[in-house]
């Protein structure tokens, strides 16, 4: 965290595409040129994980911790790659289209419409079963396709099995399966892999295709002197392969339900607080596994990015426990969590912890000896700074941060900063008038929150592409405790062009963040 560095935050799924979604083809590596040629060198993403309608598309809850978002493997480098044939492309890009004209943008201009997330998926499981059909017969002798399986069994074994058995049971989450696929009796399992070798191979290769791509892709970023930047949430969905595996390391109930479900009590972004429904980790079993779970998930994630930002930090050192009958999250308490002893752990395992504390909201003193203990950079968002009668003091504002830290002018929880301008109070748009030192408004107020960010202390500067193109409500990504809506808004074709983001690369000359240097 010496070197001042800048970069974007953009979602995969939202960079332009002829497919519904973004995907790791032709674009994303497009991406990587521009946020080269604009002098940056950071390139921050959500989780990669796989996403489910059911589940609201969240990539904060999915039904593995390990697998990679299957929507994300693109239909060009299948085509490049001999797996499908034009013919499966053309049905794709038709596909595309036909969202584009259910959302009033006219048919054949790419890359302008949002995630229709229940076509995409349709489309692209279709064509993925088309690429295992047309490439079965090589997998038995494909020494990259088994080495790829020996080197992930530990995780790809039980997500490929969970994969199918809810196939096959409609859709039903764990909990509801035949009791002896729920407790996972072996002589049921056995029989599972032997009758269904074949949907289970099938699972296994697609993920095969999503690892081979990001492995691509991620070289492409090196070769650019571009860092990745992961997103790693600090629970896991009940619903998922991980807890089906291992539910002993979380708080269930006889029947395998959650006892206690993880949340954050009453704040910015919500009066009633927000009840995730995630299943809180049994601590004093991962303890006693001398924490190889995580420390296997970690590792993971680090095959994958550079860096890992560490979403609710301040979980692991008190986390906000719900009762899993309550609605809301108000009627919650604050536990102690084993941070110390976790990240001594991994500590002794890995070199470094290339992580990034994401130590927004309610933090104690406990929170700050964990990150110092560790020297684990936290956040800044400049969009929290500028709020109450005596900004001064505030954390966020300019002045105080730390070399050691991130700075943000908003996170994907936020409106884009446009949009957050036009619904500021007074006092706020006052504060920042007088820090900035000229009259913000909603024309200008992403610029000067950009050079707010480029000219702080913080190492890491990091911008949302809404941002940076200086867009509206109409491009926020997530609203918390919004259940349906989220997660659709993707560049246009035309948001992409490599000018829209020059500026960046003076500012970053002028505040010492450019990658030449």
């Amino acid at each position: 965290m010496k070197t001042r560095m800048s970069g974007i935050l953009l979602h995969i799924s939202s960079l332009p595409s002829n497919y519904g979604i973004g995907d790791l083809g032709p674009e994303a590596h497009a991406f990587i040129r521009l946020l080269s040629g604009a002098g940056l060198s950071l390139w921050q993403v959500l989780p990669l994980h796989p996403t489910s309608s059911g589940l609201n598309n969240s990539p904060y809850s999915s039904p593995s911790a390990f697998a990679g978002n299957q929507l994300f493997i693109s239909p060009e480098l299948l085509m490049r790659d001999g797996l499908i044939v034009d013919a499966d492309l053309e049905a794709s890009r038709e596909q595309a289209e036909q969202e584009c004209r259910a959302a009033g943008i006219p048919a054949g201009v790419p890359g302008n419409c949002d995630v229709a997330f229940g076509r995409v998926e349709r489309e692209r499981a279709h064509l993925l079963r088309l690429a295992y059909e047309r490439n079965r017969g090589k997998l038995d002798n494909d020494t990259r396709f088994k080495d790829f399986c020996e080197v992930h069994r530990y995780w790809l074994d039980d997500y490929a099995r969970f994969v199918t058995i809810k196939e096959e049971h409609n859709g039903a989450m764990w909990t509801r399966w035949p009791e002896e696929l729920k407790r996972r009796e072996p002589a049921a399992l056995g029989m599972w892999d032997h009758t269904r070798r074949e949907a289970i191979l099938r699972e296994k290769f697609i993920q095969f295709l999503f690892f081979t791509q990001w492995d691509e892709l991620r070289r492409a970023c090196h070769h650019k002197d571009i860092q990745l930047i992961g997103d790693m949430p600090i629970y896991i969905t009940h619903d998922s392969a991980d807890v089906w595996a291992n539910p002993g390391f979380f708080n269930l109930d006889g029947d395998c339900n959650p006892i206690t479900v993880a949340g954050v009590p009453p704040d910015y972004f919500s009066a009633t607080g927000q009840r995730w429904g995630n299943p809180v980790y049994r601590w004093e079993a991962l303890r006693q596994d001398g924490f190889y779970w995580w420390q296997k998930r970690i590792a993971h994630n680090l095959l994958l990015v550079d860096r890992v930002r560490i979403d609710h930090f301040r979980g692991f050192a008190g986390y906000w426990e719900i009762p899993a009958n309550e609605e809301t999250a108000v009627n919650g308490r604050w536990v102690e969590a084993p941070g110390m002893e976790l990240f001594s752990a991994m500590s002794r395992r890995f070199t470094s912890l290339p992580f990034i504390a994401e130590d927004l909201g309610v933090i104690t003193p406990d929170v700050r000896e964990l990150k110092k203990a560790f020297d684990l950079p936290g956040m800044h968002v400049l969009q929290f700074a500028f709020g109450g009668t005596n900004p001064a003091n505030n954390p966020d504002i300019p002045f105080r941060h730390t070399e050691n830290s991130v700075v943000y002018t908003g996170t994907h929880d936020n409106a884009p900063t446009k949009a957050w301008f036009a619904t500021a109070g007074r006092e706020e748009r006052e504060n920042l008038t007088a820090y900035a030192g000229l009259e913000v408004s909603e024309e200008n107020v992403c610029p000067i929150l950009i050079r707010l960010a480029f000219e702080s202390k913080a190492s890491l500067a990091i911008i949302p592409a809404q941002d940076v193109l200086g867009l509206g409500s109409e491009a926020r990504m997530n609203t918390p405790a919004l259940a349906a809506g989220n997660w659709t808004w993707r560049l246009t074709a035309d948001m992409a062009r490599a000018e829209r983001f020059q500026e960046l690369s003076r500012w970053a000359d002028l505040y010492g963040r450019h990658s030449r240097k």
